[in-house]
């Protein structure tokens, strides 16, 4: 069981897509570094106006 554990563990990533995860909800998809917000789109969405952004139409 140990040699299955040992050769079937997720490999810790230096870089690429899955590094970069979101603050609040933990997904790495559609990530927003910019700024250093490290926030996935939708949660930015939800927090945009506390965060100070502005919505211009």
């Amino acid at each position: 069981m140990q040699k299955f554990i040992k050769h079937n563990a997720p490999k810790k990533r230096e870089f690429g897509r899955n590094v970069k995860r979101c603050g609040i909800c933990d997904r790495s998809g559609a990530h927003m570094s910019q700024y250093g917000i490290d926030l996935c789109r939708q949660c930015f969405r939800e927090n945009a106006k506390r965060l100070g952004f502005k919505k211009y139409d």
